[in-house]
Formats: structure tokens, C-alpha cells, sequence
């Protein structure tokens, strides 16, 4: 049996490192605002605290899944 993919578990970290830089600084603001949205910022709370939360979730779910395979690997 081969060694398992870490590029899911790449991918999750990387989704969630962004999320979380524009939850937590006002990166994503000033974008908005350069770009003329600035009317959704009163918004970004709503919906980059439950995306943070899935990418966690998802992120939690690929380490498992990853894990669980390297064990199997080990075994065989």
C-alpha cells in the first residue's frame, strides 16, 4: 500500500489560513473598499466566522482521514 496524498490536507490548511487572515484583520476591508463593495463589510462577520468554522471542520476531517491512512499503511 502506498504512503496517502497530503494534498487535501494542504488544501484545508491553506482554506483556512485565508479565511482566518480575513476574519482577524482588516485585510478583507480594505480590499472591499478599493474595490467600491464597501457596503457589504457590516456583513463579513456573518459569513467568514461559519466559513472559518467549516474550513476548521473540514480541515479536522482531513487530518483524521489522513492519519487513519498512514496507520494502515504502516500496518501492511
Amino acid at each position: 500500500m502506498h504512503k496517502p496524498s497530503k494534498s487535501n490536507l494542504y488544501i484545508s490548511s491553506i482554506g483556512t489560513g485565508v479565511v482566518a487572515l480575513c476574519c482577524f484583520t482588516p485585510l478583507l476591508v480594505v480590499v472591499l473598499g478599493i474595490v467600491g463593495l464597501s457596503a457589504f463589510t457590516p456583513y463579513l462577520d456573518y459569513v467568514l466566522f461559519p466559513v472559518l468554522i467549516l474550513c476548521l471542520i473540514i480541515f479536522w476531517y482531513s487530518y483524521k482521514n489522513y492519519k487513519k491512512k498512514c496507520k494502515a499503511c504502516e500496518i501492511n
